[in-house]
């Protein structure tokens, strides 16, 4: 795992430029303290579930009895299925297991302060109840109820913030048009029709607003060449004058740097904050909202064969490490078509959520950590009354029982575990301080040091 750097200014900015039409309404005027009010709860939350559900569920990575090499959710694309043949997977879709509440629950007690569920993915597949297609779980299967208006429901009820995924590119719709015979990835624009599409996009992302509220709009399949950052503008400002403190991530334009997430710094570009895929950033970025979007397996939607399943310990520095570099930490999960959340993924978040239990403070809005490297693991800091408190997440604990941490920001006024309060002792050395622990880590993953100083 990559080491935590003190977080540099690096221009990077997400940026809240809108056209004209916004402009006239006024809320765009944003100032620094009501940005800062708007992404506060997202700032502090840290952790969240990602949810990748849809037909793609059903064959689960396979078609005509054959595994489709490549992530789930794309097998539409991936083995070059007919629009026809794939509507048909709609008949077969029906979730009798699907439990909202225990979905929330499971998202709540592993820690989990949001949920950003699919609405729509490239396939065109709409999990809502929506007047702009028949294409969507009402109108076109078994089950014939908006899927995400309860989990909305039940979400509040557990204190989570229910957010959405919604793409742009979209393998189903009339306006849209495959990239070759062999695959619909990126789409090309049907002559004359853009417009169309844009329209159906908006009055969709209306009814998804009315539906279910969700806080946050995560965008993607933004890279197709007919759709412009111009696009992704009148989009994010539309919605900002529907909702005035959604929050909407930067795939709503054209500014990021491929799966590395972050704005291009070669102008500025509309979104809320970046969204690496499947890696950390190396350093923190001073001054950026940014977060990681990572799967536990290999695949972000329901793959049968997937059992490619990252250990407890690695979700737990993955959040560690995020949070150490100032960003977000949204992991996936991809239930089946039945509608249950896989039990390695269960276990998993179990186990990441009896972490949280005992060491939460150490994530929940927290700020970057204030050091260049620490070879023992990383750390977080806040600022509570006044005084600064520093987290030292120890992954490599010391066989002599001393851990060195040079470079304080302030003079260190005491330290004891975060888990249990066990008072410790130190010793002031060179501008740091040296921590006498036990003999024995107290958690095998991630032991906390709570080091406070007086200033």
């Amino acid at each position: 795992m990559r080491l935590p750097v003190i977080a540099v200014a690096l221009v990077l900015a997400l940026s809240l430029v809108l056209p004209s039409r916004a402009a006239e309404s006024g809320w765009n005027r944003e100032t620094k303290a009501e940005r800062n009010a708007r992404m506060e709860w997202w700032r502090d939350a840290r952790f969240g579930m990602f949810i990748h559900w849809g037909l793609y569920a059903v064959p689960a990575g396979a078609w005509n009895g054959k595994e489709v090499p490549g992530i789930g959710e794309w097998i539409m694309n991936s083995a070059n299925i007919p629009v026809d043949e794939y509507e048909k997977l709609a008949g077969k879709f029906n979730p009798v297991k699907y439990d909202p509440a225990q979905w929330a629950r499971i998202a709540k007690d592993a820690g989990m302060k949001y949920l950003v569920i699919t609405s729509k993915h490239h396939d065109g597949f709409c999990l809502f109840a929506t007047d702009t297609t028949k294409y969507d779980v009402v109108d076109a299967t078994p089950y014939g109820e908006d899927l995400l208006k309860p989990l909305a429901e039940e979400c509040r009820k557990q204190g989570i913030k229910f957010c959405t995924y919604y793409s742009i590119m979209d393998w189903h719709h009339p306006a849209q048009d495959r990239a070759n015979e062999k695959q619909y990835n990126p789409t090309r624009i049907r002559e004359g029709r853009k417009q169309q599409y844009m329209t159906y996009m908006k009055e969709q992302l209306k009814d998804l607003l009315e539906s279910c509220n969700p806080e946050v709009l995560w965008f993607d399949g933004e890279w197709p060449d007919w759709y412009t950052e111009q696009d992704g503008r009148e989009i994010y400002a539309y919605l900002r004058e529907l909702k005035p403190e959604i929050i909407v991530n930067n795939r709503v334009g054209k500014g990021r740097q491929g799966m590395e997430g972050l704005n291009k710094a070669d102008q500025d570009y509309v979104g809320d904050f970046g969204t690496p895929e499947q890696q950390i950033p190396a350093t923190g970025l001073a001054g950026v909202d940014w977060e990681s979007c990572m799967t536990m397996n290999d695949t972000w939607g329901y793959k049968g064969q997937d059992r490619n399943w990252k250990s407890a310990e690695t979700l737990i520095r993955n959040l560690i490490d995020i949070a150490s570099k100032g960003g977000n930490y949204l992991l996936n999960v991809g239930p089946t078509a039945e509608g249950e959340i896989p039990a390695p993924s269960v276990e998993r978040l179990a186990a990441v959520g009896r972490w949280m239990q005992a060491n939460s403070e150490s994530i929940y809005g927290a700020q970057a950590s204030p050091f260049e490297k620490s070879p023992w693991g990383r750390s977080t800091q806040k600022r509570i009354d006044g005084k600064t408190r520093i987290y030292l997440h120890v992954f490599e604990w010391p066989k002599d029982g001393k851990l060195p941490v040079p470079g304080l920001p302030g003079a260190p006024a005491g330290a004891r575990l975060l888990a249990g309060g066990k008072a410790l002792s130190l010793t002031v050395q060179d501008g740091g301080v040296v921590i006498a622990l036990p003999s024995e880590s107290p958690d095998k993953i991630a032991t906390v040091v709570a080091l406070d100083l007086q200033r």
